[in-house]
């Protein structure tokens, strides 16, 4: 079997296996909205409380919004435009997502007492630039192992030199929690803000 055949079957069985998760996710959240590329599921937090930077505290039991992109979306781009276009068209949606998102928190009722927007990912140097994410290591344990896992492999699946990708990055793929408070994400993404690029 090619390269390319091989790496086509893996992307499909992951892209399955994507879909799956989604399905079986609805089951464990209280509301989901999509927003351009990203999905967002209100949850209660779940283990140690987490103090962002502008002082928010995240309690046990208060309510989140966990951010999740669209994987399926972003194989499609790397697929017809290559992974450096790729990844500056998805910088841009990611973008008006998240000032969709803020939107939200704003006017609808489902959000009124969402506290933060969580999300974690390897790619926190440059997927995130300019958007104002507070970032946080994960706790030590067997969550942040899985992840690491997980989105390890996901990344060796969706990226055009798969594996090579992450044994020359291995130090640096580290899964990073991206954390907008209520206040954060209203101060980068309201009306008339100006943002950095």
């Amino acid at each position: 079997m090619s390269f390319k055949l091989r790496k086509t079957t893996v992307q499909s069985v992951w892209m399955m296996w994507e879909k799956t998760f989604a399905f079986l996710s609805y089951f464990r959240v209280s509301h989901k909205s999509r927003f351009g590329i990203c999905t967002v599921m209100l949850k209660k937090h779940r283990g140690q409380a987490i103090v962002c930077q502008d002082s928010t505290v995240i309690n046990k039991g208060e309510w989140v919004g966990e951010l999740h992109l669209d994987n399926g979306s972003i194989l499609k781009l790397i697929q017809s435009e290559g992974s450096d276009r790729a990844a500056l068209q998805t910088a841009r949606m990611l973008r008006k997502s998240m000032q969709q998102i803020n939107e939200a928190f704003e006017s609808q009722s489902e959000f009124r007492e969402v506290k933060a927007l969580l999300g974690i990912t390897l790619l926190h140097r440059g997927l995130t630039h300019g958007l104002g994410f507070e970032q946080q290591n994960l706790k030590p344990g067997v969550f942040e192992r899985i992840t690491t896992i997980y989105l390890r492999l996901l990344l060796s699946a969706m990226h055009p030199e798969g594996r090579q990708r992450i044994d020359r990055r291995t130090e640096q793929l580290v899964p990073m929690l991206l954390i907008h408070s209520r206040a954060s994400l209203k101060n980068r993404f309201s009306p008339g803000q100006r943002f950095s690029a």
